[in-house]
């Protein structure tokens, strides 16, 4: 359960830092400690055990893997009118002294200080470059440099989608330094964190060769990382002029991408897991299989972590439930648009959209069209219930990659480069064959491949669905759009689909269900009669099932020119046919510790 997390020993060292009020004002560190603790493998794995704690703290558990995250065409987050951190955040209109973007930030660059540390500890110890050192001493080093890069570059990758160009701080800090580093253009650090990777790679453990597997960082991991970055460096981004750009040179990174997703797919090819909904019962479950789908998940111990409590099924809890599963909920919403965007057969929707809320009876209730759910994780699936009155530190493990990631990469860059080949063809198909029972295939796979690989436009246009339909709820979809330049595009299909979905309903026609009928079985689970289809009028129904609202209730049945909130606010922030403005402002409290260095300019000033 979490074995990794929970065996971390982190060194109190000077490295350590507690009292670091910014990371442009670190605390000396002492030569000597380092030169000590680098100087065995032992204290050199606990030094590299601390780069994993940051993933522990609030600022990535619930801001920078969550909130951060929306909205897209598939996880929304309502403005709400509210002056809270988190829904200015959402409604992308927070500005410097935004709580939220202080606490993440500077997480940020604590991480980055501590894999600095470990990196220039390693390769600055007396041991490691000893010639006659055990060959067995130099593969754990080596590992130990592969997690420092991989994490920084994760860092790094975050920060950029989050701040643009930012300061790139690639030394650990010494007496006397000089922290008040300026910033430096995306693109330059996009390529400096991938040489690291590409360099150290090969050096790493696989994961079924390391001591906690998919809970720490491994060769897999950082294979598919440098496909991810590169993607990103290859991509587009927002200017501070309020323009999207790529660089010229995008297609030697898509490259990158392409080949290093394949040697993935070489040397460690694995099959996919059948059942698409076992992924994430196995993380609700601390199960942390090797050689499957998932490469990497953040370990979190019990006690730690926000999966299912802000994000998963609702449910329900409190001293007086009648379960023990505690309260979780849920900061996002699925837009009902995304959920009619699946084939009807497609498995995966049922698992991604969460139809249910769990009350305190331990019985399911449906929700509302505006209160669909990232249905992937439920604190009600773990072993042993944690609890009536728990809520945040599921323990739950929150999914960095898949190799189902690396399969759509290898497509999407072979296809950028050569079209819609038939190596192409078949990594995309890998994916979309678990999606659908096999008697299927030849219609929903073998067809539906032929006619989305008529062109490249039309098979980049099938993966950026298909990642969709995959990714779902695991909150990867709002970099994907702002490398792809379709986040407008998509917000803006989002509302119109939306549109037609409220007035169709609204107007009486259409096939799709005004109203459906549910019915509660005599486990506390529901069963729904018609989410696929409108019942006709006059149609007999068991009465053991009961008419509810659904599509109708995207308008005022009062006043046929008004729309549902979750269209009207959660969308609000978005102008049609304008980029949307994800960069946020880097925080006043760092902006003035740089003495002059940092400014915030552009990006229509940050204004709201």
């Amino acid at each position: 359960m979490n074995n990794f997390i929970k065996k971390i020993v982190i060194v109190v060292m000077a490295f350590s830092m507690n009292s670091c009020s910014d990371f442009l004002e670190p605390d000396s560190l002492s030569t000597f400690d380092t030169q000590y603790v680098f100087s065995n493998v032992i204290d050199a794995r606990k030094a590299t055990n601390a780069i994993y704690v940051h993933f522990g703290q609030d600022g990535f558990r619930s801001r920078l893997s969550s909130n951060f995250q929306g909205n897209t065409d598939i996880e929304a987050s309502g403005e709400l009118n509210t002056s809270t951190t988190r829904h200015e955040i959402f409604g992308i209109r927070a500005k410097d002294d935004n709580a939220d973007l202080r606490t993440v930030w500077d997480l940020a660059y604590k991480a980055i200080r501590d894999c600095n540390v470990v990196i220039d500890g390693i390769h600055n110890s007396k041991t490691y470059n000893d010639p006659l050192t055990a060959a067995t001493d130099i593969a754990n080093y080596n590992q130990y440099l592969g997690e420092a890069y991989t994490v920084r570059a994760y860092w790094y990758s975050m920060l950029i989608f989050t701040f643009g160009d930012v300061p790139l701080i690639l030394q650990a800090p010494i007496a006397s330094g000089d922290y008040n580093t300026p910033k430096v253009d995306r693109n330059v650090i996009l390529s400096s964190v991938i040489k690291d990777l590409i360099d150290i790679e090969g050096k790493m453990l696989w994961a079924d060769e390391a001591s906690y597997g998919i809970e720490q960082i491994n060769r897999e991991f950082a294979i598919g990382m440098i496909a991810r970055l590169s993607l990103q460096r290859g991509g587009y981004y927002l200017k501070s002029d309020m323009t999207m750009e790529r660089k010229s040179d995008y297609l030697d990174y898509y490259t990158i991408a392409r080949d290093y997703s394949k040697k993935l797919m070489t040397l460690k090819d694995r099959a996919l897991p059948t059942d698409f909904a076992q992924i994430f019962k196995n993380e609700c479950q601390y199960i942390t299989p090797k050689n499957d789908d998932v490469l990497f998940e953040v370990p979190f111990a019990i006690g730690e972590g926000d999966v299912a409590w802000n994000i998963g099924i609702r449910v329900n809890g409190g001293a007086t439930a009648k379960h023990d599963y505690g309260s979780g909920s849920n900061y996002m919403n699925v837009p009902v648009s995304y959920f009619y965007s699946f084939d009807f057969k497609d498995k995966r929707r049922d698992v991604t959209c969460g139809m249910y809320i769990l009350d305190v009876d331990n019985i399911q209730k449906v929700v509302g069209v505006g209160a669909i759910s990232q249905g992937k994780w439920s604190r009600a699936w773990t072993k042993s219930p944690l609890g009536k009155t728990t809520d945040k530190g599921t323990g739950i493990n929150w999914p960095l990659m898949r190799y189902a990631d690396v399969l759509l990469m290898f497509a999407e860059s072979e296809n950028e480069l050569n079209g819609p080949t038939a190596a192409a063809k078949e990594a995309f198909s890998r994916v979309r064959k678990r999606a659908f029972d096999t008697v299927d295939w030849p219609v929903k796979v073998d067809q539906y491949m032929t006619t989305v690989s008529s062109s490249k436009n039309a098979f980049f246009d099938a993966i950026v669905n298909e990642r969709g339909w995959e990714f779902g709820g695991e909150l990867t979809r709002k970099s994907e759009l702002i490398r792809w330049n379709l986040y407008n595009k998509k917000i803006d299909e989002t509302v119109t689909n939306l549109h037609k979905l409220a007035d169709d309903a609204f107007n009486g026609i259409g096939t799709l269900p005004d109203y459906i009928y549910v019915k509660t079985n005599v486990d506390g689970t529901i069963s729904i009669l018609n989410l696929n289809y409108k019942v006709p009028v006059g149609t007999p129904i068991d009465p053991a099932y009961v008419k509810k609202n659904w599509l109708i209730d995207l308008k005022k049945t009062s006043d046929p020119t008004t729309y549902n909130s979750f269209i009207n606010v959660y969308f609000s922030p978005y102008q049609q046919g304008h980029p949307v403005k994800y960069i946020f402002p880097i925080p006043s409290t760092t902006i003035v510790n740089s003495m002059g260095v940092l400014k915030n300019e552009g990006y229509n000033d940050f204004n709201p």
